[in-house]
């Protein structure tokens, strides 16, 4: 049984920055670079014909490619921080794929995710990491942006039981409007020609 997430995945120059970010923080578990992504919606653990049903009413999503750049680090969890991230610049575009996709889940009777949109990367989950060491991990780093990069799809992901970081797979991918083909297919991995669980 797979669990899925849609998200949108994150470039090599984008993620080649995302990784100088790596180090410094004694205890953290650093995600590897090639699974660095961006939640859009996590959907959980599914049967597959439930899978299939909203690859199905995925399909119909139609937005437009846009901009996007990565900036600023944080952490989640406060007096016990629990992973630390890299932030994301404001985007009506992407706050607008998010909600549909966030919709279509919610008219298949998907549980709600409880969680308010916070778009971001993770970078490294962390376990009994002193909150001191993350704030001078933070202010070490607060500069941090990278060059905008043009969003050209979104794509279903899925990830076996584990911890949490990876392994992640691509089981489907939906091109935005007006998305280079050529820079589509480079982010494009071999599993995306099947269907999920087929």
């Amino acid at each position: 049984m797979p669990r899925l997430f849609t998200a949108l995945e994150i470039p090599r120059d984008a993620a080649l920055s995302l990784s100088l970010l790596r180090g410094g923080l004694p205890g953290a578990r650093w995600i590897d670079v090639e699974n660095y992504h961006l939640t859009l919606r996590f959907i959980g653990d599914v049967e597959g014909h439930v899978a299939d049903e909203i690859a199905n009413a995925l399909d119909r999503v139609n937005r437009p490619s846009f901009p996007l750049a990565l900036f600023d680090v944080g952490a989640f969890g406060g007096k016990k921080p629990h992973a630390v991230w890299a932030g994301v610049s404001a985007s009506p575009d992407l706050v607008a794929l998010q909600g549909e996709i966030d919709r279509i889940c919610q008219r298949l009777g998907l549980p709600a995710d409880p969680r308010k949109f916070t778009p971001h990367v993770t970078l490294a989950r962390l376990r009994n990491v002193s909150p001191l060491d993350v704030a001078q991990y933070l202010s070490a780093r607060g500069n941090f942006s990278t060059l905008p990069f043009r969003v050209g799809r979104f794509v279903l992901m899925s990830s076996r039981d584990s911890v949490g970081g990876g392994p992640y797979i691509v089981e489907e991918a939906w091109p935005l409007v007006g998305a280079d083909a050529r820079a589509s297919n480079r982010l494009a991995s071999a599993s995306d020609a099947s269907r999920i669980m087929r």
